[in-house]
């Protein structure tokens, strides 16, 4: 029984453990198979390729299943809670990996599926170690939670806009010019607005142009603010993280919200802020 434990508790620090030597190791050699997994998903589906070597294909595809398949159920053995590690987020994406081949065995169309392997790759957050890179990712959340109400407001907006730019292209060119309802001309409005310019729906009156020009001018003058609001957002979230240290030199707790300099030694509180601008 203790050699047993003891085996789990090794197979448990290779595989869930990233920050030992053993588990980047275990960790970067999955990553190459996911990679060349995904890789041989792609070359397989070029027709010409896949019509010469769909056995071969077909192999390959069987033995990386059988590895992920082999891999998912130590990762079940050594978990401490199994159950709560198969219906975690990575314990679900690890099966994920596994399904889409079992199922390509019975179903060719499912091969497709296999593409949900690439999911597996948020792991390199865990193998490389990339905390400076996660705290960043921290700022972005903190950035988008600040300015979701901002941005459902202008989403809302431009919703409106397109909706009555939509109504009204509809009116003015009619079916025989494309627009042969209101939702086509919605569609049209988002293209344009957005300055895509698919090309495929195209006014043709005078009228018509003149509001195209209108809807274009309008993307162009609101295509910046969900970028500005973002971006103050994330320069808020930035600096609220620094207002948490202490003043490097003096040590001063609590320095007031917009506060540039430290109140008793007069340091400068945001150089790091700075080289990260």
């Amino acid at each position: 029984m203790d050699t047993s434990l003891s085996r789990r508790e090794r197979l448990h620090v290779v595989i869930f453990q990233a920050d030992t030597p053993a588990g980047r190791r275990f960790d970067k050699i999955l990553l190459v198979i996911i990679l060349l997994s995904l890789l041989v998903t792609v070359i397989d589906s070029i027709e010409s390729i896949h019509r010469e070597y769909a056995d071969l294909f077909a192999y390959i595809e069987w033995g990386f299943t059988l590895t992920f398949a082999v891999e998912y159920l130590l990762r079940l053995y050594c978990s401490p809670r199994p159950m709560k590690y198969a219906f975690s987020f990575y314990g679900l994406v690890d099966l994920l990996a596994i399904v889409p081949g079992v199922l390509a065995i019975y179903y060719s169309d499912a091969q497709y599926l296999l593409i949900v392997r690439i999911v597996r790759m948020l792991r390199i957050f865990r193998v490389l170690k990339l905390g400076n890179y996660l705290r960043q990712a921290n700022y972005l959340l903190a950035a988008l939670r600040g300015s979701k109400q901002k941005i459902i407001v202008f989403l809302v907006t431009v919703s409106t806009l397109v909706t009555i730019f939509g109504t009204l292209m509809y009116v003015i060119e009619g079916p025989e010019h494309g627009f042969t309802s209101i939702p086509k001309g919605i569609y049209w409005a988002i293209v344009t607005l957005t300055t895509v310019g698919f090309g495929d729906i195209v006014p043709k009156t005078p009228l018509g142009q003149m509001l195209s020009s209108l809807v274009m001018i309008t993307g162009y003058s609101i295509i910046a603010v969900p970028t500005g609001i973002f971006t103050a957002e994330l320069a808020n979230a930035m600096r609220g993280e620094q207002l948490k240290h202490d003043c490097p030199v003096c040590a001063k707790k609590f320095h007031e919200h917009g506060a540039a300099f430290c109140s008793r030694c007069g340091n400068a509180l945001f150089t790091r802020l700075e080289k990260q601008l």
